[in-house]
């Protein structure tokens, strides 16, 4: 294993990561353990550790690190939670997730980045996820609920369905709102029918498919 690579990778994490408010161990020592440069797209490897959002197909982009700190931080998963995640991508929240959860249900909709995934997790070793392809904003129904729920793209509007998937006492990230500033926030199921909602920080995503805001017509 290179050193240049490990130096890099702990530079990622306490000189990008950390210094954002990232200060649970649990995601700092996933963040240095798995190996984010083998989810990255080939010819994207050498940017593998930068604070820079990646292009990896459909327009799609891999999270800055830091984002993907907060997102894991923010979801504080444990080690016996069913987590949901929607948007695959890269794979390498999936595997992130699969390291803190016990079991990580993830939802692609574009079918060669959720198989290219699924290569990169047998390769890397994680066994406790499944990846479907779907349109988690359409028809998709994983008929259970789930103690956390990562969405990896940004949505307009919160789809209604989203919340019921939740169990009570779980906890959904969402970035929500309108490019080039969005609100992240950490939604919470209090009970049967009741939510709490925190605002987390200030960002821009791309917007999973189907939920990118109207096009508006301009004279």
């Amino acid at each position: 294993m290179s050193l240049d690579i490990e130096r890099t990778r702990f530079n990622m994490v306490e000189q990008q990561v950390r210094p954002w408010d990232v200060i649970d161990l649990r995601v700092l020592d996933v963040l240095s353990r798995v190996r984010r440069e083998d989810f990255v797209p080939a010819d994207s490897r050498a940017l593998a550790f930068a604070d820079a959002e990646l292009p990896i197909g459909h327009g799609e982009r891999m999270m800055k690190p830091v984002l993907e700190g907060r997102l894991l931080q923010a979801l504080a998963v444990q080690e016996g939670d069913s987590v949901l995640e929607i948007g695959t991508g890269s794979g390498f929240v999936t595997a992130c997730l699969a390291a803190l959860a016990r079991d990580v249900t993830s939802v692609e909709i574009h079918a060669d980045l959720a198989a290219s995934a699924e290569q990169k997790l047998t390769r890397a070793g994680v066994a406790n996820t499944r990846v479907h392809v779907a349109d988690a904003l359409k028809g998709y129904a994983p008929g259970r609920s789930f103690d956390a729920i990562a969405v990896t793209g940004a949505v307009y509007h919160e789809p209604e369905q989203l919340r019921s998937w939740l169990a009570v006492g779980g906890r959904m990230f969402l970035v929500r709102g309108e490019s080039p500033v969005m609100e992240a926030v950490l939604i919470t199921r209090t009970g049967d029918s009741s939510f709490r909602e925190e605002s987390l920080f200030e960002t821009d995503l791309p917007y999973l498919t189907h939920a990118a805001p109207p096009k508006r017509f301009v004279l």
